[in-house]
């Protein structure tokens, strides 16, 4: 669900089972719930990022799908297709990409959007989406950044999560499933959507350079590489105080990722179906670089 301004791609992502992160060399790691066969990346090359499909966690969710944004603008997709979320072979001229629960979507670098997958709740209805800088999913919504630094979401809107119409200052956003976030030029981060998990409690927040939403939790950088969390905290995903010398995060249904400046990575919350057996990665994308081997 990670999302940034133009050329700040999701090197690291975290969805309901399983996590994915981008190597140096451009092939991409990935650990723990593959049933669906979203860990399925062994085989990809000179990957720049990666998004992992997530849902909240409940009974009937937990088969997901992974995609990876190439260096020539072209798209990889892996896992579950039910709703055909993985049909993007045709897809090019691609900056970035999001993956939300049964849905996909690609930043052209002409600013507009593609998508595919559930339509059901709209969320695919990005076809109008111009200027178009950043782009995130969450469980049944979608939101983009635009250049002005206003935002615009489609889908559900029953908490109040696509509310995002006086928004304006914004250089990052990210949708959780019933909240959305984003990141203004001062360092500050606004929400909107559902209060009851807490995820939306990031008013005292300052000094931010990125930030991303899990289900129901938010986590954020700051500028010192200290990490901020708020919202559910049920498996400890909120649990952050000790990381330091972190560039990016990803937040995850349950669990939380943390890149360091030395390309490894920390964790922490649920850590079922290995899904945090992250400590062996090393060697890992820092955000920002345009090609495999640049940083």
């Amino acid at each position: 669900m990670e999302a940034g301004a133009r050329g700040r791609r999701s090197v690291l992502a975290a969805g309901r089972r399983h996590s994915a992160a981008v190597r140096r060399d451009g092939t991409v790691a990935a650990v723990g719930d593959g049933r669906a066969g979203e860990c399925d990346v062994d085989h990809w090359t000179d990957v720049l990022a990666v998004a992992a499909g997530n849902v909240h966690t409940a009974t009937n969710t937990g088969r997901s799908h992974t995609v990876g944004l190439r260096s020539d603008g072209t798209v990889l997709a892996t896992g579950w297709n039910g709703d055909h979320q993985c049909d993007v072979g045709a897809w090019h001229d691609v900056t970035a990409v999001a993956a939300g629960w049964r849905r996909t979507l690609g930043l052209l670098a002409n600013g507009s959007v593609l998508a595919t997958g559930r339509i059901t709740e709209g969320a695919c209805d990005v076809q109008d989406w111009r200027e178009i800088v950043a782009i995130s999913c969450g469980d049944w919504h979608s939101v983009g950044l635009r250049g002005d630094g206003t935002a615009l979401a489609v889908g559900n809107n029953r908490r109040g999560q696509s509310a995002l119409e006086s928004w304006h200052g914004l250089t990052a956003i990210a949708a959780g499933a019933v909240h959305t976030v984003g990141l203004r030029s001062d360092g500050r981060v606004i929400a909107t959507g559902a209060w009851s998990s807490r995820a939306t409690g990031v008013d005292q927040w300052r000094d931010v350079v990125a930030l991303d939403a899990g289900s129901y939790h938010t986590v954020a950088v700051q500028a010192s590489g200290r990490v901020l969390a708020a919202g559910d905290n049920s498996h400890g995903q909120c649990d952050v105080e000790a990381w330091t010398d972190i560039v990016a995060v990803a937040a995850g249904s349950a669990h939380t990722l943390g890149l360091r400046a030395d390309g490894t990575v920390v964790s922490t919350g649920n850590s079922a179906d290995g899904r945090r057996d992250v400590a062996s990665w090393s060697g890992l994308r820092r955000p920002g670089t345009d090609h495999p081997g640049s940083d």
